[in-house]
């Protein structure tokens, strides 16, 4: 059934909003997904801050015009698109849609994407997904800075130890 202007119109509003709030677009063809399949592909993006969504190609182009990317041009992609919002982190959704596409190779396509308003090609968002994300590189950072106060800490018990030791060899030497 055809959608009304009013219809279209709430469409492109919906578009536009998440859009402007994503730190990451992800263009994915899914001509072979079940509905299972889609279902646990939305709640897998929702874990990580991110939402899959579908819209006619006519209106996501409007969209991504009225949001001033205009070097795309979505109508040109084939077959079904749907769009994947990651609205958290730029790599946490783009992470979870790469795993999911491991399983499903060829019911899930990358066709593009959109980072910082400049389009990426499928495979700059391949190489996207194997950025580690946000709290991978935190647990590195606080590993890092850690690593001089737990080095002095063990330099400081080296020290401790060996004193024992050598007090322990003192009295085994006295009896």
């Amino acid at each position: 059934m055809a959608k009304s202007k009013e219809q279209k119109q709430e469409i492109l509003k919906t578009l536009g909003d998440k859009i402007s709030r994503s730190k990451s677009i992800v263009f994915t063809s899914f001509n072979a997904l079940g509905v299972q399949d889609n279902q646990n592909l939305r709640a897998k993006l929702r874990e990580e801050g991110g939402e899959y969504y579908v819209a006619k190609k006519s209106l996501l182009d409007l969209a991504l015009k009225d949001q001033n990317i205009k070097d795309l041009d979505v109508k040109n992609f084939e077959g079904k698109l749907a769009t994947i919002f990651s609205y958290d982190d730029e790599v946490g959704a783009v992470k979870a849609l790469d795993n999911f596409r491991k399983d499903n190779e060829e019911k899930l396509i990358f066709m593009g994407g959109i980072l910082k308003n400049k389009f990426l090609s499928s495979e700059e968002v391949s190489n996207l997904a194997k950025i580690p994300s946000r709290e991978e590189l935190y647990a590195k950072m606080v590993g890092s800075l850690n690593a001089p106060v737990s080095g002095f800490a063990n330099v400081l018990a080296g020290n401790l130890r060996k004193l024992v030791y050598a007090l322990n060899a003192v009295k085994e030497a006295k009896s």
